[in-house]
């Protein structure tokens, strides 16, 4: 990853950064890894999250077709 610093404005290309590494998720992986997590502990949070986003969807669905 490379960000360029213009006219010495070093803040500026910080921001950059840190809104790449956010974008590419750098910072959750970061939060995972920092302990171990047993194989049935992340099959289970995967499934959490897989049903959180089909409710997601479907209430998205559901407002764009049903309520309107």
């Amino acid at each position: 990853m490379q960000i360029l610093v213009r006219d010495n404005n070093v803040d500026q290309a910080l921001r950059a950064l840190k809104k790449k590494l956010q974008r590419e998720g750098v910072y959750r992986e970061m939060k995972l890894r920092r302990h171990f997590e047993k194989p049935s502990e992340k099959r289970a949070r995967e499934k959490a999250a897989a049903v959180r986003r089909a409710r997601k969807m479907e209430r998205k669905r559901m407002e764009r077709d049903g309520g309107k």
